[in-house]
């Protein structure tokens, strides 16, 4: 393992080739109580993020200009961008995932199943046919910190897709602890999702799985991709190669689509998600406890291409 200055930990040669030996982590803003949910809109050039219990989602532009967003946010978590550039957000508060139209109104796309209230969606990601896919783990519930506390509801922690045609929710993956962020590999093949478990309970591995997608939308599988080995995975994001970046408790994990660890972009705050963003499309945009963080790579996001 060889160290390139300041921030990066290079575990395979091939990383070498995705960082810039010469290009420093950038602290973008700070001052937030936790941040999580970035997303990145190439037309405006802004990124939003969450500031979960500060129930507000905030705008944030390369220069560091960050603004208020939307607040009362219903403490959003997890946001994403769909193929027409809606924003779709996951809220804690209302237990709810919904679509931000492009005239500003909001249209609830999920807040139950079965009859039963959902646990507090935390991340989602949108196929390129419309489907929506988000995780429901408990931690909007557990206490009044990110959400509203109350008891669970669904009888598991599930993973769900939203049917794009009518509309319908069904539960794709029942055996989390407490699944967490997701993307999609390049050709849509594959869904991989975190489980973040370990966050209450140390028994439970940190670990990325990965599943096959079927043609109705429906996944098998779920062999582990790779493993976190500074704290646990949270949110992550796939580039146009299949590589995964991940956060972590030390910074951003990158590894090949065989799930080789790569190396490490070393961040001085806990990293809770990340996303591609700027000009170019190659800058990591890293959301890290009370920060933004902003650093380029040779890299560019599979999403929405």
């Amino acid at each position: 393992m060889n160290r390139r200055p300041e921030c990066y930990e290079i575990h395979d040669q091939r990383f070498a080739g995705l960082v810039q030996g010469n290009a420093h982590l950038r602290q973008l803003a700070t001052g937030f109580e936790w941040t999580e949910g970035p997303v990145w809109f190439p037309a405006q050039q802004v990124m939003l993020f969450s500031d979960i219990p500060a129930n507000r989602m905030m705008r944030l532009t390369m220069d560091g200009n960050c603004t208020t967003f939307r607040q009362p946010s219903q403490y959003s978590n997890g946001n994403t961008r769909d193929p027409q550039g809606r924003l779709v957000s996951c809220h804690h508060g209302t237990r709810a995932v919904t679509r931000t139209e492009h005239d500003g109104t909001i249209t609830v796309l999920a807040d139950s199943h079965d009859g039963k209230r959902l646990n507090s969606p935390n991340d989602v990601v949108v196929k390129s046919d419309g489907a929506v896919y988000f995780t429901d783990p408990t931690y909007g519930i557990l206490s009044d910190y990110e959400g509203y506390k109350a008891d669970p509801e669904q009888d598991a922690h599930n993973v769900f897709r939203i049917d794009p045609k009518d509309g319908a929710i069904a539960s794709v993956i029942s055996d989390f602890t407490q699944p967490n962020g997701l993307a999609f590999s390049p050709d849509e093949r594959l869904l991989y999702v975190a489980e973040s478990g370990s966050s209450h309970d140390p028994e439970v591995p940190s670990i990325i799985r990965v599943f096959d997608v079927q043609g109705d939308g429906s996944v098998t599988g779920g062999d582990t991709f790779c493993t976190i080995d500074n704290g646990l995975p949270d949110g992550f994001r796939v580039d146009t190669d299949g590589r995964i970046w991940c956060s972590a408790a030390d910074g951003v994990h990158c590894f090949a689509p065989d799930g080789t660890l790569l190396g490490k972009i070393l961040v001085p705050e806990v990293v809770s998600n990340l996303c591609f963003g700027g000009a170019r499309g190659n800058r990591l945009l890293i959301t890290a406890t009370t920060s933004v963080y902003s650093v380029p790579v040779n890299a560019r996001s599979a999403e929405n291409r």
